[in-house]
């Protein structure tokens, strides 16, 4: 119940005491819709009208009343599912934000990092001179791609310590920069060792790990052009720049105190675009807080948002398997998941690929699993083909189609999952993460008879859409995949990427630790069999770009934001919630078990406590990290070594 408080007695003593006017909760699109439903079957029980119950449940007039039961039954879980899978669907919009006569000078240094091969483009003279027109001091650094022929010491990119040497002195001869802004991405050719890779996104990591190596605390922007798509009438043009967008989601996990942003530049830089420019770089974008993924556009600046994708109304079966069915990775987990899925919706001829075809792990026991399935009707075919060829891709497609059977649809869920801190990786840990996811969906856009095809899905991840510590090669690797999607629906081609969050019983998730880590952060893997029918819904809807991801934001909210503001999220209504509780003022006092274990240590020698709170610290990091043991964290070696980002810190 209410309770008395004293009030100030004076002014200005930095508290509110007005009362604030209850807000009823509106109710979701996919709430309403359900409790529609609900309330003309309760209605139709209620009148005893058999002929409105037998509509809603879509069963026959004349079924007898023991059949009625399991009806009923199915009803029910159909309706629970739904709102299951209607919870996890996520989309990103691009909202136009106004920054009113705002002018934002620029003041200091600000380094500008261009790539070899664009150093003398009219784009880059256009915004070295927009800075420099607005206050800055401007040193344009170029930066070239390392050959070949380079040594590489220890796992470490030889230009890296170049970079890092370069940069110390620049500092100690012109002072530390006020920011970093980085023009590298917009040299979007393949890597000359690493063709998955584009050089400026190879550039951008060297970079990011070079100011770290030197020490340069000033915030990076990374700057791309034509890598996003604000409206249906702003085609994205470079799907290979977008990657560059999911490294640096991750940069700003990793190292949220010297991270910018993230800004898409227009085609022409005039005037008012570079004074928009200057105005992200300066921080004074935004309503709640400094904007850091942006995009400048003719009609102006625009945000990006992660809102909830409610399906309105249930979807119909528009879409279904026929002819032939390309999976990639097919006889892997995710694969195997969406195989069985194929078979139960009618498909008749499977192709799943792999590197070993037939002598995957389980390949054969997969096959007669999904003829068993079909009940005879579907033929399966496992073939080995590497998606990173396009020679193999080509010579698959040949053999498919040489029996007058066109690919009618293609999953493409080939691709593997590593861990490693930006800090640690390497180039070539970019590019092996790239080569089958980028590299295979390159290919297959690139090979596949259009004209024939109606459905052609990407499997992406949740890391490409808000990042994830440890998987910036992953990150970057899916954000190209999703704007391969975008490119080939503006092109009028069909298009389907998903950004997965984790699926129960599947890679890493098979391993409880893991799951468990998971779930406490508020990611909960999701159920395979309500994680397929998510997509179908989206196949039947036709959807270009969906976040599918049990989140629940309570638990992932204070992580995530704990370092900087997070204006991608701040939109959702759960998350405004998650950050009332967070800023709320602690009035329950000293925890009991922090009492007691304080208390134990009062009593104890130096070395004794020395070694208490050495083992009180191993056993929390190897429990937040995931590890049964202690002894899997090593001693001595800094928190970001041992896999650390912001979110981890917080818990």
């Amino acid at each position: 119940g209410a309770h008395r408080v004293q009030l100030p007695t004076y002014a200005f003593q930095r508290q509110r005491y007005w009362f604030d006017p209850a807000t009823p909760g509106t109710p979701s699109a996919a709430a309403t819709d359900a409790s529609s439903v609900e309330a003309r079957f309760w209605e139709a029980v209620e009148h005893e009208d058999l002929e409105a119950l037998t509509t809603t449940l879509e069963i026959d007039e004349q079924t007898r009343l023991g059949e009625l039961l399991p009806a009923l039954s199915s009803w029910r879980r159909g309706q629970s599912d739904r709102a299951t899978v209607d919870s996890w669907r996520y989309r990103i919009t691009w909202s136009p934000t106004a920054i009113g006569e705002r002018t934002a000078p620029l003041s200091g240094t600000w380094w500008v990092a261009v790539p070899e091969g664009r150093a003398d483009s009219a784009r880059v003279a256009a915004v070295v001179a927009a800075l420099g027109r607005r206050g800055a001091r401007v040193v344009p650094l170029t930066v070239a791609t390392t050959g070949r022929d380079a040594v590489r010491d220890a796992g470490r990119d030889a230009g890296r310590d170049v970079l890092a040497e370069r940069l110390r002195r620049e500092a100690d001869t012109g002072g530390t920069p006020a920011g970093v802004l980085s023009l590298l991405a917009l040299d979007d050719g393949p890597h000359p060792e690493h063709t998955a890779l584009t050089t400026g996104l190879a550039l951008n990591v060297g970079l990011v790990q070079a100011l770290g190596d030197a020490g340069i605390a000033a915030p990076l922007w990374l700057a791309t052009t034509g890598a996003v798509s604000v409206s249906g009438s702003d085609p994205l043009g470079s799907p290979a720049q977008a990657a560059t967008w999911g490294l640096g989601r991750v940069v700003a996990l990793e190292h949220p105190q010297r991270w910018g942003g993230l800004v898409d530049l227009p085609g022409d830089l005039d005037e008012r675009s570079a004074d928009r420019l200057c105005a992200a770089l300066s921080g004074i974008v935004g309503d709640s807080g400094p904007e850091d993924q942006l995009a400048l556009r003719d009609a102006g600046v625009f945000v990006r948002r992660l809102v909830r994708a409610p399906l309105r109304t249930p979807g119909r079966e528009s879409w279904k398997p026929h002819g032939t069915v390309l999976i990639t990775g097919g006889t892997g987990g995710l694969g195997a998941q969406i195989a069985r899925w194929l078979v139960r919706s009618g498909a008749e001829h499977l192709v799943l690929t792999s590197r070993r075809g037939t002598a995957a792990p389980g390949a054969a026991e997969l096959r007669e699993e999904l003829i068993a399935l079909g009940e005879g009707g579907v033929r399966v075919t496992v073939a080995a083909c590497d998606v990173r060829d396009r020679g193999e891709v080509a010579a698959l497609l040949g053999r498919i189609t040489s029996g007058g059977e066109p690919v009618r649809a293609v999953f493409h869920a080939a691709g593997v999952v590593e861990f490693s801190q930006l800090a640690d990786s390497t180039v070539a840990d970019f590019a092996e993460m790239a080569d089958g996811k980028v590299l295979g969906a390159t290919h297959l856009d690139a090979l596949l008879d259009q004209d024939h095809l109606e459905a052609f899905v990407l499997f992406s991840s949740i890391a490409a859409t808000w990042g994830s510590g440890g998987q910036s090669a992953y990150a970057a690797a899916n954000a190209h995949l999703d704007a391969l999607a975008e490119h080939r629906e503006a092109r009028g081609l069909p298009a389907t990427s998903v950004a997965w969050g984790p699926w129960a019983d599947h890679g890493m998730i098979e391993h409880g630790e893991v799951a468990e880590h998971l779930s406490r952060r508020g990611l909960p893997a999701m159920e395979p069999r309500l994680a397929v029918a998510a997509l179908s819904e989206a196949l039947h809807t036709g959807e270009t770009s969906l976040v599918l991801a049990d989140v629940r934001w309570d638990r992932f909210v204070p992580g995530f934001t704990a370092a900087r503001h997070r204006p991608l999220i701040g939109e959702l209504p759960e998350v405004r919630d998650a950050l009332a509780t967070t800023a709320a003022p602690d009035s329950t006092g000293p925890d009991d078990v922090a009492d007691t274990f304080l208390a134990g240590l009062a009593g104890l020698p130096g070395e004794d406590l020395d070694r208490a709170l050495r083992d009180l610290v191993h056993a929390q990091a190897a429990a937040v990290l995931g590890h049964s043991s202690s002894d899997a964290v090593a001693g001595g070696r800094p928190f970001k070594e041992l896999g650390f980002d912001s979110l981890t810190a917080v818990e």
